[in-house]
Parts: structure tokens; sequence; C-alpha cells
């Protein structure tokens, strides 16, 4: 049986900065127009923290059971590396869903929004489907996709949304930069794992491109969001304090630039999430308080 400190590194601690920041950067755009509400930022990072657990662990399990994570270079894989069983892995992934369904479910209540609850259930659903299923997404070169939606736009707006009622141009900004944020690291990810990708059959979107256009693309999309912060500065000065995160970011640009592969590409992983984090939270301070 799995130990503790095989369950936590099986739920990936690494990505979560993917599901704390954009809850962050919406409830910056919220306390920017006057309607932070502590509790329900709190629900929404709940619910994100909950589906991206969930989302590992279902992503364990599927790839486990399909064999492609036999080779995998990188994290500790409970199922591929035979230390926890495929049920108890799935049932795992399951619990946390079913945690962030009944967070979700209190947080729309409380702002009156029924309709969210849909977006929700597309959330549970995106997060099992990216390599669960009979024709995973995941395994077509849509995940980068369905990241820049789920962390991007939807966690971001969605944030913003249940604690204003509105969305601003913080908000849709901040949206745009997290997503690219997020779909980096994914990006990053799948760059590491194209040679034993391309063997089990897993058509990502790195995989499709091939390592140059792949390096190319992760360089475009950790470049947005400083795009975005300079773009938001002619509103609000303040928001070039973003720029900070940058010192992240050039070292894992280099790494991949010069065309590291392997194990040597897990630093830029994390590089990347924290870049992400870090503007989420100088940047969304800065337009909060402000």
């Amino acid at each position: 049986m799995a130990t503790v400190a095989e369950w936590i590194e099986g739920a990936r601690v690494r990505t979560l900065p993917n599901s704390v920041a954009p809850v962050l950067v919406g409830s910056g755009a919220a306390a920017a127009v006057g309607t932070f509400s502590l509790i329900r930022a709190a629900l929404a990072l709940l619910v994100s923290l909950a589906l991206q657990v969930g989302v590992n662990y279902a992503n364990d399990y599927s790839d486990g059971v399909r064999g492609t994570d036999s080779e995998r270079v990188g994290p500790l894989r409970l199922v591929g590396s035979g230390v926890a069983a495929p049920g108890t892995v799935k049932a795992a992934a399951f619990s946390c869903f079913a945690l962030g369904a009944i967070a979700g479910l209190v947080l729309v209540s409380m702002s009156g929004h029924w309709w969210l609850l849909a977006v929700g259930a597309a959330s549970i659903a995106g997060a099992w489907f990216y390599t669960g299923g009979e024709k995973p997404y995941g395994y077509s070169g849509l995940g980068e996709v369905a990241v820049f939606l789920f962390f991007g736009l939807i966690a971001v707006l969605g944030t913003e949304y249940v604690q204003a009622d509105r969305v601003s141009w913080f908000g849709a900004a901040g949206a745009a930069a997290m997503g690219s944020f997020s779909a980096a690291v994914l990006v990053a990810n799948n760059l590491r794992d194209v040679p034993t990708d391309r063997v089990a059959g897993k058509n990502t979107l790195a995989v499709r491109l091939g390592e140059p256009r792949t390096r190319v693309l992760y360089q475009v999309l950790v470049a947005i969001p400083f795009i975005v912060t300079v773009a938001a500065a002619f509103t609000a000065p303040i928001a070039l304090v973003g720029l900070v995160a940058a010192a992240f970011v050039v070292p894992s640009v280099r790494v991949v630039a010069r065309g590291e592969t392997g194990m040597k590409l897990i630093p830029v992983l994390k590089q990347t999430g924290l870049a992400m984090l870090s503007w989420a939270i100088v940047t969304a301070t800065a337009v909060g308080l402000s």
C-alpha cells in the first residue's frame, strides 16, 4: 500500500499553483471593485484545490491503467509504479471531485447564481475526461486548450463573479494571464514526456507539434502574462509590479530554449508555477488594494 508521503507525491503538489493563483487573481479583481468576500474566496479556493488534486489522481489512474506511465520520467505515479491499486486511486480522484462539488454548491447557493452549477459540472467532466474515458481529449492535443479554459477563464472569472456579480477589465486580463501560465506548465510537462508519450500513443500537443515548435510555444505562453502586465499598466500603473515574476521565468526559458530534455526539464515546471503564483500574488494585491 502507498504511504502518506507517496499519496502526497502522487497528488503532485508542485502543480497546485495552477489552482491557487487563479483564485488570488479573481479575488484581487473583486477587491478592485470593492466587493471582496473572504468566505467566498476561501470556498472558491477549496473548489479549485479539490479539482486540481482530483484531476492529478484521475490522470494517474487513467494513464496507469493504459500503461502510459510505465516508462515515465518525473514524479511518482501511484498506479504506474504499482504502489497503489488502480481502484483506490480512482476512488481518491472522485472523492476530491465530490469535495469540490460540495464546496461549489455552497458557494453557488451563497451567490445565488445557480446557473454556475452547470459550469461546475463541466469542470468536473473536463477533469475526468482529460485522460479518462474511451477518447480522452488529453490524448488528442487539446489539453492546453482545456487548461487555458478551466484554470484561466473559468477559475479567475468565476472567482470574481461569485464575489462581485460582474466581470471587470482586470478580471479578464488576469484570466488570460493565468490561462497562459497554466498552459505553459502543461506544455513544459508534455515537452519532457514527448519520447514516452509518442511510444504510448498519447498524442499531446507537444507530440503533434514536435519538440522545436513546442519550445517556441512555451516561450510565447510565458510572455503573454507580461504583455498583459504592460497593457494593464496603461489603466493601473501599479500593475507593473507583476514584472517581478520574470525572475522565475527567465531561467526556465533558457533551459527550454537550449534544448534540454528529460529530468532537466522538471525544474521548469516548478519555476513556471512559481512565476504564476508570484505574478498572481503581487498583481492581485497591488490592483486589489489600489
